[in-house]
C-alpha cells in the first residue's frame, strides 16, 4: 500500500506542475497580433460539372 500512495503523490505532483506550466503560459506570455492575408486560387470558385 505505501508504494501505491507514493505513486499517487508522484502523479499528483507531475499533474500540478503541468497545470502550473499551462497557467503560466496562458497568463504571462503576451503575443503580438499579426495581420494575415491568404490568396485563394480562382479555380476554387468555379463549380465543377459532375
Amino acid at each position: 500500500m505505501p508504494s501505491l500512495f507514493r505513486f499517487l503523490v508522484f502523479v499528483g505532483l507531475i499533474g500540478g506542475l503541468a497545470y502550473i506550466g499551462v497557467f503560466a503560459l496562458a497568463n504571462f506570455v503576451k503575443y503580438q497580433p499579426r495581420e494575415i492575408s491568404v490568396t485563394v486560387p480562382a479555380d476554387k470558385f468555379v463549380k465543377q460539372p459532375k
